[in-house]
């Protein structure tokens, strides 16, 4: 891709969003029932092609169960007021009146409490107490602090996430956090994230991670655009980190997963995300918007509760159906905010593939 120079001795690379792009259908088409939408990561497998954002306004224990039994994969935020309150749920009840602002004071108080290790894991064994996969997110910074009591939680899958999540980190401190070394001697596998680039990619699969989060703050509450600069438009980036993919499969035999992470609203979103090279999305906003979401009516990430610089929001999430009626359906409205997959099977059906991994290969078009 050629680069467009922005002044004398500067130039960029000019990249795309997901809503600049369109699939083209081609010479064959087949019915909604004959497509395929399953997806499997590791010996997990999944009947809808996504997991949530680790996020309190989306997954609570409850909604992870329900997610689960609904085909998809519910990540619970290990950092979150469910692994700091026993009664977080009574907490998030007193956001059901609440205005945005009036919520940022009560979660920045709520987030003050300290995480409680014997938390983490009754949490997770309520999900897996349900007969669905138990997931959980930790950020970098914390992997090491939290390592005994990570690997004691029996998480089915674990999900390392931050803004911008890198191989290599160069610390002040005495003992940065080896990722490679981590992910290397858990039995439990591992997705890692967020990353922008083929080269940072490619590192993050190197670690032997299972699975690589494509995307940096790109979800609707996240202003790490406007707080750091950074960001990279999504289309881009999952074209980018497919690639990063091809190298690696070709270098190791091994096959490492590419997860579109932030922005993804409309079942055209997620089809355009695969289409790219994704083999699965993450959902936040689409799934905080469910009436039964555990955020009453809003919808915000962990980093607005951060002292020193905030770079997230809280934002109203009007009810837009049911957590049925966002994944599957049916649809009350035509803005591709309910039935999210039921749209992308009709996607795939009017495009003529099967399987997820087929639509990898469907033909694009940038709109003028």
């Amino acid at each position: 891709m050629a680069d467009v120079e922005i002044g004398r001795g500067k130039s960029a690379r000019r990249g795309y969003r997901l809503d600049e792009l369109s699939l083209v259908p081609t010479r064959r088409t087949r019915d909604p029932e004959l497509v395929d939408l399953s997806w499997q990561i590791d010996a997990y497998k999944f009947d809808l092609p996504f997991m949530t954002a680790p996020m309190d306004s989306v997954v609570s224990p409850n909604q992870a169960v329900a997610i689960g039994k609904a085909g998809g994969l519910g990540v619970l935020d290990l950092e979150g007021l469910w692994t700091r309150h026993e009664n977080a749920g009574e907490l998030l009840g007193q956001l059901a009146e609440a205005t945005p602002e009036r919520a940022l004071g009560l979660l920045r108080g709520w987030y003050d409490t300290r995480i409680d290790p014997d938390l983490v894991s009754q949490r997770v064994k309520e999900i897996r107490a349900e007969g669905v996969y138990s997931a959980g997110a930790i950020s970098p910074k914390r992997v090491a602090v939290m390592a005994d009591v990570l690997s004691k939680a029996e998480l089915d899958l674990m999900v390392i996430s931050g803004t911008v999540t890198s191989a290599e980190h160069v610390s002040s401190k005495p003992a940065p956090l080896n990722l490679k070394e981590f992910v290397r001697q858990l039995e439990t596998p591992v997705i890692v994230g967020g990353c922008a680039s083929y080269t940072a990619a490619l590192h993050l699969m190197r670690t032997g991670a299972a699975g690589v989060l494509v995307g940096i703050d790109g979800g609707t509450t996240a202003t790490s655009a406007n707080v750091t600069g950074l960001g990279a438009p999504q289309a881009t980036a999952i074209a980018d980190v497919r690639a990063a993919r091809m190298r690696h499969l070709d270098e190791t035999g091994v096959y490492v997963h590419v997860i579109a992470d932030g922005g993804l609203r409309s079942g055209g979103d997620i089809a355009k995300a695969i289409a790219l090279g994704a083999d699965s999305v993450v959902l936040g906003a689409a799934l905080a918007g469910a009436a039964d979401a555990p955020g009453r009516g809003l919808h915000w990430g962990r980093s607005v509760a951060h002292r020193s610089l905030p770079h997230g929001e809280v934002q109203p999430a009007p009810a837009s159906g049911t957590l049925q009626e966002v994944l599957s359906g049916p649809a009350e409205s035509s803005d591709g905010t309910t039935n999210l997959f039921g749209a992308l099977r009709q996607s795939m059906a009017s495009l003529g593939y099967e399987s997820v991994k087929e639509l990898q290969k469907a033909e694009m078009m940038v709109r003028s």
